[in-house]
Order: C-alpha cells, then structure tokens, then sequence
C-alpha cells in the first residue's frame, strides 16, 4: 500500500546507499509522490540548513535562542534539584551553550547527554563545550532516539530535564510526535522535567503582533535561494548516490501554507511533462518516474502550533505544563513541562 503523506516523517536509522535506493522507490512510486525529509541531510544538505538558520527569514533559531537568553536562570530556578540534562536530536548543541551556562551558575557539576545520529556533530558539540564550559561533562549517545532505545545516566540525587529545543517536534506527524514524546516518558521518571521548544502558529494574537503568513512563508522560501538550493539538493543527492538524471532547473522549488493541518509544506515541483530514470545497480530494477506539468514531490512538512494544541500533546504524554515562555510577538514558544 503505497505511503501517505503523513509518512513523510517515517524514520529511518541507515542512510546509506540501500536505504536511499529503497526511499527513493517507496516515495517516487507512491501517489501522491514524497520523499522523507532524511534524505535532506547528507553533507552539502546538512551546510545548507545551518545557512538557512542565519537568514534573516528564517526566524526560528534566532528567536529561541533569545528566549534562552532572555529566561534561561528563571528555567532553571523553577527547578529545585540538581539537573542533569539529556538532550534528543542535539546536532552541535550550538544553542543549548546558553543553557548549560545558565546551568553551570546554579550547580558546580554538570552532565549533559546530547543525543544524536551524527557522530561529526557530537564531536563537535563535546569539543566545543568542554572547552568552553569546564564545569559541564559532555556524554554523547550516538543513536536515532525515535526508534533506538536509549540510555539515560541519571546521577543520585539528580532529575533528568530533557531538551527537545528547535522546533524538531515540528517535523513530525501529529502521531509519530505523540509517540516520541510517549517514547521520552518511558524513559524518565516522575518529577523530571522536559524542555520544548516549538514555533507557534500564525495568527495568535489579536492586537498585530503575531505571526502572519507572509512571516512564515518567507522563512521557508527566502530571497537569497538557500532553501531551495537545500530542497534541490535532495535531486542532486539521488543523481550522486544512485545514478538518476533529475535535471535541477525543471523542478521549482515550492513552498506552502496548509491551514487545515497547520504546517508549511515543502515540495519540489515539476515544470514541464517529463520522466526521469534511475538505473537497476541502484533501486533493484530500472525506475523510471514520469511527471506531470506542475506535479510535485512533496519532501517536508513543519507544523506549526497553537498554545492549546501543545497542552495537549504534553498532557497526552503525561508531561503537566508548568510554564511558557515566548517572545514579544508570539513567533516561538519554549514550554516548561513535568513529567507525571
């Protein structure tokens, strides 16, 4: 039975060749066609994305790590026990150096447990704040926390905050984000805590300082091209890895509000009648995909949240919402949650 849209975010631990090949398959040959936003990620595509998380669009990044900065003591001072942090999906950890300074003022000693799939990205996170932290223990966990039991070093006499910061619960579908968070809870114990950061929907605030549509859409298609240059990267990556003729400048890069299921959609779309191949010594047999002028390949959704809608996603998890901390135009929200 050929995927569905929401599938989009099914995880996958091996990127290499035989899982792209069999991605490629599965999404190409599926209708509508779509391809799991993992394959954004190999080198060339993992230098864009931390590009794009500098534009001056793409407000998600910067405007977290001002939360951070502007509330990381009181985070913590809400908090009466010492903390060991674990974080899930932490790449570089580049925003979490705010917190864990916060953290280094309120306790002598801290652990901090970045997990991630990329063993490049955790050495550097663990270089970089080890050095600049001297107080803080760096224990990388190389695994895909979605589907991979994980390991939690829990201190006597310590709570576990786990980080789930970015608005990384975003890319998920509405059911395999409650099956992550689930997943989490399992592994803590009541009492600790959890950190969520996710981008807020538009609209929210009636006196003008929310969000607007035309704020979202621009961080997801920004004039200096870089999030097309990633979405097209992922042609490029099945050209490379399994011999496909994908010809970059028939697609279009396409951007889109979905307000029934309130998320950007990205997708590559097809600007002429055309068929591409990808050769049998990479896909099992000869693949050929034909496309229809305007059809699309649809490659990543980001939901976008209403403060209602991530009560409920704590509480279905049995995480208690214990405080939210947003900025002045309600772009970004960080909530503080109990696990119970």
């Amino acid at each position: 039975m050929p995927p569905t849209v929401e599938s989009l975010e099914a995880p996958i631990i091996d990127a290499t060749g035989p899982a792209v090949a069999d991605e490629a398959r599965r999404g190409l040959t599926s209708r509508p066609k779509l391809l799991a936003p993992w394959l954004f990620y190999d080198e060339a595509g993992s230098r864009l994305f931390e590009q794009i998380t500098t534009l001056p669009e793409y407000y998600l990044t910067r405007t977290e790590r001002a939360i951070f900065t502007a509330y990381a003591d009181e985070i913590f001072r809400t908090i009466d026990a010492d903390l060991t942090l674990v974080e899930l999906g932490a790449g570089t950890a580049s925003k979490t150096g705010i917190l864990l300074r916060a953290l280094a003022r309120r306790q002598p000693a801290v652990l901090y447990q970045p997990i991630d799939i990329s063993p490049s990205a955790l050495d550097e996170a663990r270089t970089q704040l080890e050095r600049d932290l001297p107080g803080v223990a760096v224990r990388p966990c190389i695994a895909n926390y979605i589907t991979d039991a994980i390991h939690i070093e829990r201190p006597p006499h310590s709570k576990i905050l786990a980080l789930y910061i970015g608005s990384n619960i975003g890319n998920f579908a509405p059911t395999e984000s409650r099956a992550i968070l689930h997943r989490l809870r399992s592994q803590l114990e009541a009492g600790d805590g959890l950190l969520l950061g996710a981008d807020l929907a538009p609209g929210l605030v009636s006196n003008g300082s929310g969000k607007s549509v035309a704020t979202l859409l621009a961080a997801y298609n920004d004039a200096a091209g870089v999030t097309a240059a990633f979405n097209h990267n992922l042609l490029i990556r099945l050209n490379r890895e399994l011999g496909g003729n994908f010809q970059l400048e028939r697609f279009a890069h396409r951007a889109l509000w979905n307000p029934i299921h309130s998320r950007i959609e990205m997708h590559l779309a097809s600007l002429a009648k055309q068929s591409v191949q990808i050769p049998a010594n990479s896909a099992g047999t000869d693949l050929t995909v034909h496309f229809a002028p305007g059809e699309t390949i649809h490659t990543e959704n980001s939901y976008k949240f209403t403060p209602t809608a991530l009560a409920d996603l704590l509480t279905g998890a049995r995480f208690t919402p214990t405080r939210t901390f947003t900025d002045p135009q309600s772009l970004f929200a960080v909530t503080l949650a109990e696990a119970t």
